[in-house]
């Protein structure tokens, strides 16, 4: 009988994603992020597979969600990680390669209104059907 053949979950560079992915919402969570949204990207851009958007309830909030979740991601799967907009935090950019995640102060996120942009796309597609 031959082997079964791998799914894309098996090993590889899904599984991969997928952790990352899944430690960034987990982390949000523990960390009590207000409205977090998680935007896929595949096959839409090259910039990552996720997009997570998120908000504090402060700039110090914001601040502390970012730190532990850039420690997390280092220790727990040994990603590199970039950040910006420390230690200001209105907001945080941390580029984790196939996951980007953007944390706001509220009014910060209503008027830069990222996903309203990134849905835009999907939002064009359904009008001209």
């Amino acid at each position: 009988m031959p082997a079964p053949t791998p799914t894309p979950r098996e090993g590889g560079e899904f599984d991969r994603v997928s952790a990352l992915h899944d430690l960034v919402l987990r982390s949000l969570d523990d960390d009590q992020a207000q409205e977090v949204v998680s935007i896929p990207l595949a096959g839409k851009s090259s910039i990552a597979d996720h997009m997570v958007v998120a908000s504090g309830r402060s700039s110090r909030q914001v601040a502390s969600m970012a730190q532990k979740l850039t420690e997390r991601i280092k220790q727990e799967l040994g990603r590199p990680v970039r950040v910006e907009g420390l230690p200001i935090a209105d907001w945080v950019l941390i580029d984790a390669e196939d996951v980007i995640v953007h944390l706001f102060r509220p009014e910060v996120r209503s008027f830069y209104n990222l996903e309203r942009m990134w849905a835009f796309e999907e939002n064009a597609a359904a009008a001209r059907s």
